[in-house]
């Protein structure tokens, strides 16, 4: 006998949350509540801030990993869902994962997978809204595959004109690719601004440009021009 479908979180109730700065979790896969967090400390990563290592450049310039948008959305965060080896359990319960794909669905939540060899390596997913992407999460099955995806995440934001990237919590990997911290009413301040500013391109629309700009050429070499670019 099938588990029946999980109720879904609404598309206006998510997005009022985050406009709000609060974002729902459970307590692991297999527990069907939600509840509502609001940290007291909030970690986002400038995006002149993203911290491009000598190896991290090199390897998006080459091109290792084919990058797309959208393409695995469900995937992506069946993935994020997943046991790991550096997480006993996940707070992506079946009833946040459906409501995501929902919103995904409704064209306010994105996904960038990396792609080797046709299969899927790594990749993150997260909600969008006016000049506002938040972070969920993101996984890896190859080294620096999750990397990369966040390299291409800021470059196509600053391309598309976004202005805040939140990344919920701190963590040293998010720090270590210039994750600031700071008090959840400085984030706040952020977040209004960011709303304020309206409607920008998306991220689907900012990849097809890119890889139109693109052609026959690498598109790796423009993801790191723009987050070399400071203007």
């Amino acid at each position: 006998m099938h588990a029946p479908a999980p109720q879904i979180l609404p598309a206006a109730t998510l997005l009022l949350a985050y406009r709000s700065g609060i974002f729902p979790m459970a307590d692991s896969r297999h527990e069907e509540e939600v509840y509502w967090v609001e940290p007291r400390e909030r970690a986002i990563i400038p995006l002149r801030g993203f911290r491009l290592s000598r190896s991290l450049a090199k390897l998006v310039k080459q091109d290792r990993f084919t990058v797309s948008c959208n393409r695995a959305f469900a995937d992506v965060i069946a993935a994020c869902a997943a046991r790991r080896e550096d997480h006993s359990d996940t707070w992506i319960n079946r009833r946040i994962e459906a409501s995501y794909i929902a919103l995904h669905e409704a064209g306010q939540a994105h996904s960038i997978e990396c792609w080797r060899d046709g299969e899927l390596a790594g990749g993150l997913y997260g909600v969008s809204f006016d000049r506002v992407f938040c972070g969920e999460s993101m996984f890896s099955r190859a080294d620096n595959a999750s990397k990369v995806a966040l390299a291409w995440l800021v470059a196509l934001m600053k391309r598309a004109g976004y202005r805040l990237l939140d990344c919920q919590f701190m963590t040293e990997h998010l720090a270590s690719l210039g994750a600031v911290a700071m008090p959840q009413a400085e984030y706040l301040e952020l977040l209004k601004a960011a709303c304020a500013d309206g409607f920008v391109t998306d991220l689907p629309s900012a990849h097809a440009q890119l890889l139109e700009e693109a052609g026959a050429s690498s598109p790796g070499k423009l993801i790191v021009q723009s987050l070399i670019q400071t203007s």
